[in-house]
C-alpha cells in the first residue's frame, strides 16, 4: 500500500528544515492523489514534514480543474480500448499525459510556513526540471507564458519536456511537476499537451538520440534523485 511506502531518504536544509523524499516507483494515478490528500490533511495538522513524492503512472490522462475536454484528440472509445482513464483533477493546467518512463513529482510544502509566494514556487519547479535535464546531458529551461520546461525554448522549434500544475490548499500545495525521461512519446498523440495543438513533446532519451533500452542508466528513479536534489536546493533559497 501507498500509505506504508518506504521513505527513499530525507534531505536536510539549515535554513529550510527537513523534506521527506520518498520514491514510490510505479504505482496508480488514483492511488497516488489519495496518498497526496492525506498528507496535505497531515502537513496542515503539522502530524507530517514537508514530503516530496516521486512515483511514475500506468498510461493516464488527467485534466486541470477548468482544461478543455476538446484537447483531448483519442475518442472515449479509443482510450478504454487501450486501458487508459481520463480524470479530472483540482490542479491548474489544462490535459496532460502520464505514462512508465515519466517521472512524475508532487511536493506537497507549507509555502506559508516558508513565506514562498506561489509565483516562487512555480520558478523552484522548473529550474529543478532544468537542472535535472541538464544533469543527464540535455538542456533545458523554463518558457516565457508557458508552464513547464522546454527544449530549444527561444528557438525555432520549442519542444516540451517537462509539465507544471499545482493546487494550493490552506498554504499546502500539492500536484506538481512531470518530466518525460523515457516515456513513450506516442501517448502525447491522444491529447493537445498544453491546450497547445501544434506543441511538439520530448524526452530525455529522445534529446540524446537514445532508446529506452540503449541507455539502462538513464532510469527515471535516477532522474528522480537528481531532481529532489536540485528542488531541495532551490526550495532552500527560495523567498
Amino acid at each position: 500500500m501507498v500509505t506504508n511506502a518506504p521513505a527513499a531518504g530525507s534531505i536536510v536544509s539549515p535554513s529550510s528544515g527537513q523534506i521527506d523524499v520518498r520514491w514510490l516507483g510505479l504505482i496508480d494515478y488514483r492511488e497516488a492523489w489519495r496518498f497526496q490528500k492525506r498528507l496535505v490533511e497531515e502537513r496542515v495538522g503539522g502530524e507530517a514534514p514537508d514530503t516530496l513524492l516521486l512515483v511514475e503512472h500506468p498510461a493516464v490522462l488527467t485534466l486541470g480543474r477548468q482544461a478543455d475536454e476538446s484537447h483531448v484528440r483519442a475518442t472515449p472509445g479509443e482510450l478504454a480500448g487501450n486501458g487508459i482513464e481520463l480524470i479530472r483533477v483540482e490542479r491548474g493546467g489544462e490535459v496532460t499525459f502520464h505514462g512508465p518512463g515519466q517521472l512524475v513529482a508532487y511536493p506537497i510544502v507549507m509555502l506559508s510556513e516558508r513565506g514562498i509566494l506561489l509565483r516562487s514556487f512555480v520558478r523552484v519547479l522548473e529550474g529543478a526540471l532544468a537542472d535535472t535535464c541538464r544533469a543527464l546531458g540535455v538542456e533545458a529551461e523554463r518558457r516565457d507564458g508557458h508552464p513547464g520546461c522546454w527544449v530549444d525554448a527561444a528557438g525555432a522549434r520549442p519542444r516540451k519536456i517537462g509539465a507544471l500544475g499545482l493546487r494550493i490548499e490552506r498554504g499546502v500545495s500539492y500536484h506538481g511537476v512531470a518530466l518525460n525521461v523515457t516515456v513513450d512519446l506516442a501517448g502525447f498523440a491522444l491529447i493537445d499537451p498544453c491546450g497547445m495543438p501544434d506543441v511538439e513533446s520530448t524526452s530525455i532519451a529522445r534529446e540524446l538520440g537514445a532508446t529506452t533500452g540503449a541507455r539502462p542508466a538513464l532510469t527515471v528513479e535516477r532522474a528522480g534523485t537528481l531532481f529532489a536534489d536540485a528542488f531541495a536546493e532551490r526550495l532552500a533559497r527560495a523567498h
